[in-house]
């Protein structure tokens, strides 16, 4: 934010910004090319799949899916392990058939079913799930295997928080505003060998192949989040790659949940091994104290720890930005909190 900051009315001496810039101006066209080539490199990308910076959101995946990945087949195979797969599911179903895989509503989100339990289907074009639920703040302990099915993921609360395998999946996707960049962005990283193939009347702009052969920029981008996006790449970059921000992030996630174990206090209600490195939900002996929770942290500046509506309770996302110091403070006023209303 601060080099954005210090280019915001002059990028690299060109007297433009790069919000003032053309998309298809060689100044901007070197912006996006480090960027992809940065994350290429983080996530060591092979070459046969394509990389594309998208609008929408990953909400308007739900839909881009199936439509590009359905590739003539009537059944596609999903998880549920949350709001956010629960919303994929119900997108998916306007085109095909959903078959549930497992189903984590029956343990109110707490656990991923077993894997014995699993319910694959042998014809399903694909199988989506979502690696980690920000609201519960349940997280798969591992890859799904599908064997020949494509696997399709969700990553948008987790990707770059630690290295990923991703030869493993036939797609990923990632809204930017967890650990990317800002809102307006998102990135889709697909084998190249299943663009085209949509279902019939699929619109140009949801046509996956359509953004592949044309670089991201069948129309204007959203330039100025892609930009930052690339800062972020090459912030990560020189803070020693995934490796080393994966061990950053699972110190901050242990030693929440520590403090949280450790007291009577305080409530994680989610199987351990199934815990969320970036999402850390958790009640108070109290529910009444809440709002007293609330006030007392924002005053100690720890901010928009408030759990989602539909959950309640208190929620505090650690991304690759929280700095560990942050966690510290956090995990310090929480036992100053218990110490003065704990009985």
């Amino acid at each position: 934010m601060q080099q954005a900051q210090q280019e915001m009315l002059d990028w690299q001496g060109t007297g433009m910004s790069v919000m003032e810039m053309s998309h298809r101006g060689p100044e901007y066209t070197s912006i996006a090319d480090k960027a992809e080539a940065d994350l290429r490199e983080l996530m060591a990308i092979p070459d046969d799949y394509a990389v594309l910076f998208l609008q929408g959101g990953a909400s308007s995946q739900f839909s881009m899916i199936p439509m590009n990945l359905l590739r003539g087949k009537t059944k596609a195979d999903y998880f549920y392990t949350g709001a956010w797969s629960k919303k994929a599911i119900a997108e998916a179903k306007r085109y095909c058939d959903v078959n549930i895989v497992a189903d984590s509503s029956d343990n109110k989100f707490t656990k991923i079913a077993d894997k014995p339990t699993w319910q694959f289907s042998p014809d399903a074009a694909y199988v989506h799930y979502t690696p980690n639920e920000t609201i519960h703040g349940l997280e798969f302990d591992d890859i799904p295997d599908t064997g020949d099915i494509p696997l399709v993921a969700d990553m948008s609360s987790t990707i770059l928080s630690r290295p990923v395998d991703v030869s493993r999946f036939a797609m990923i996707y990632a809204g930017a505003q967890k650990n990317i960049g800002p809102a307006g962005l998102c990135i889709v990283i697909i084998r190249r060998d299943l663009l085209g193939d949509t279902v019939p009347n699929t619109p140009a702009m949801y046509d996956y192949k359509v953004h592949a052969d044309n670089g991201s920029m069948f129309n204007t981008p959203a330039t100025y989040s892609w930009y930052l996006a690339g800062l972020v790449f090459d912030w990560l970059l020189k803070q020693g790659g995934l490796a080393a921000i994966a061990k950053v992030n699972q110190r901050k996630a242990e030693k929440l949940y520590a403090a949280i174990d450790n007291s009577d206090f305080y409530n994680n209600p989610v199987d351990k091994r199934y815990r969320s490195w970036m999402n850390v939900p958790f009640t108070l002996a109290d529910d009444a104290l809440d709002t007293q929770f609330i006030t007392e942290a924002t005053q100690a500046n720890l901010l928009t720890l408030k759990g989602h509506r539909d959950l309640g309770g208190m929620r505090a996302s650690i991304y690759n930005a929280m700095p560990e110091q942050g966690v510290d403070a956090l995990i310090a006023f929480m036992a100053q909190f218990e110490n003065n209303y704990g009985k």
